[in-house]
């Protein structure tokens, strides 16, 4: 028993394969220490964020480099079993290695990064973390409306990226455009409404013109995009039941329904003070001039009032 304890620990196999158990330890020790050192010196949540991935990484990288170190002479020795092993890991773990392969996708095919706004798998929200696996993003919408963050953290596989579309809303162009749309009575002052949404566009999304600008004319230079129209445009259309307006505009992808908002409040501030100038369609159904009711009945011809009529 005791011939067999010291054949163990002399075994060279063992002391390299407990060395290596030594050194992973060290490793991921120390990539503690740096990571609670981040978090006391760091204060940028972006930077932060960052460091602390790199760091980790890092620490990947380094331990595979004790493996290998430790190991080095035996690999040459192991390369058929690594051959058979590395088939039947790559048959039971292919989800795992979909995942790493979409991972390396997103981190160097730049498809998105922590910040950005996506639709990944059918859920849409900002990513807070990528990690080999996944891809964590805090959620928008669902039983919320709007643009607005429900709770809920959602992780999803990175092998999403290679089988579905991933909507960034936020990647090259970081801007969307929105469009609202204003039904008007007929008889309204339809030009002095124009005017009116002209000052109210330019009011609140002008701001955005000159930003969006420079953004897509580097969107151009990248893609094979066309010219487009930054400036707000209004277009109207005129049917059966109103004159029906639209606003076109572009605004930052955060702040759509904040934008939204304050456009409606002017609007209707402009409505008011329009002195009927500006008058509101709806598809309330008013009857009116309705003529007198005439029944013949057997004993008489009489008149009824329509009003009288339940």
């Amino acid at each position: 028993m005791q011939d067999q304890i010291k054949w163990w620990l002399l075994d060279p196999t063992l002391e390299k394969l407990v060395a290596a158990l030594i050194g992973v330890g060290i490793v991921y020790l120390l990539g503690r220490l740096i990571q609670r050192s981040i978090n006391m010196h760091v204060t940028d949540p972006d930077t932060r964020y960052r460091v602390r991935k790199f760091v980790t990484f890092l620490g990947y990288i380094v331990s595979l480099g004790v493996i290998a170190a430790l190991f080095s002479e035996h690999i040459p020795q192991l390369t058929v079993a690594f051959g058979f092993a590395g088939a039947g890991i790559a048959f039971a773990l292919q989800d795992v290695i979909a995942s790493v392969a979409g991972w390396l996708t997103v981190s160097f095919g730049g498809l998105y990064s922590p910040g950005d706004r996506v639709q990944l798998g059918g859920i849409k929200g900002d990513v807070i973390d990528v990690s080999i696996l996944r891809t964590t993003l805090m959620e928008l919408g669902q039983w919320v409306n709007g643009d607005n963050y429900n709770g809920r953290i959602v992780r999803v596989a990175n092998s999403f990226v290679l089988k579905e579309p991933v909507y960034n809303y936020s990647a090259d162009f970081p801007f969307l455009w929105d469009e609202i749309t204003l039904p008007i009575r007929y008889g309204s002052n339809w030009e002095y409404t124009r005017k009116v949404l002209e000052q109210i566009l330019d009011e609140i999304c002008g701001g955005y013109v000159t930003e969006s600008r420079a953004a897509w004319q580097n969107a151009v230079i990248k893609y094979r995009l066309e010219e487009a129209r930054i400036e707000p445009t209004i277009t109207l259309a005129a049917n059966d039941n109103w004159i029906e307006f639209t606003a076109r505009y572009i605004v930052v992808y955060r702040k759509r329904r904040f934008v939204k908002d304050r456009i409606f409040t002017r609007f209707l501030e402009e409505v008011d003070k329009s002195n009927k100038q500006i008058q509101l369609a709806s598809a309330t159904v008013e009857v009116v001039n309705l003529p007198r009711l005439e029944i013949q009945s057997t004993t008489g011809k009489g008149t009824v009032d329509p009003q009288s009529v339940p």
